[in-house]
């Protein structure tokens, strides 16, 4: 599978495992019940692990074990779902996560500017989606007009400095 990783096409290994199914070998993303319930386990395995949260669920309950996850992915089941751009910014401005944040499921081209500001770092587009070219949205934009934790000077903030 390609993803949009650090704005670079990559392939990669990472499995998605739904709740109940066996753990493959390698490198999984689990939901955040399961690694609640499983998390000696999961570190105990052979492979990475990294933890799933739908837009209901507070990015507070990883809070305690950010620097034992790798990747975090971000699940937007629809393109009108934008709750976890929330949990981005929580996680990567109040808790400082450091390591991957993962857009996975109806990640569509025209998020991924957006996605990007609030600090996801890496995209798994919705099946059949060109990551090639989708990678090209991240340079829709030259200026913003909000403020993020990202380093972009809004737009406003410049009008000032002329």
């Amino acid at each position: 599978m390609k993803v949009i990783k650090n704005n670079t096409v990559v392939n990669d290994a990472w499995q998605l495992v739904d709740d109940g199914a066996e753990l493959p070998a390698g490198d999984v993303i689990v939901s955040l019940g399961r690694w609640q319930q499983e998390r000696d386990a999961l570190l105990a395995r052979d492979g990475q692990v990294g933890v799933a949260l739908t837009g209901d669920q507070d990015p507070a309950a990883l809070a305690d074990d950010l620097d034992q996850l790798p990747l975090i992915g971000l699940l937007f089941p629809k393109f009108t779902d934008g709750r976890n751009y929330s949990s981005a910014r929580l996680l990567r401005e109040r808790f400082g996560y450091k390591g991957e944040l993962r857009a996975l499921g109806n990640v569509l081209r025209d998020q991924l500017f957006y996605m990007q500001r609030c600090g996801i770092d890496a995209f798994a587009l919705a099946e059949g989606r060109d990551a090639d070219a989708a990678l090209q949205s991240l340079r829709d934009f030259s200026k913003v007009y909000q403020d993020t934790g990202d380093s972009a000077t809004p737009v406003w903030r410049l009008r000032g400095a002329v």
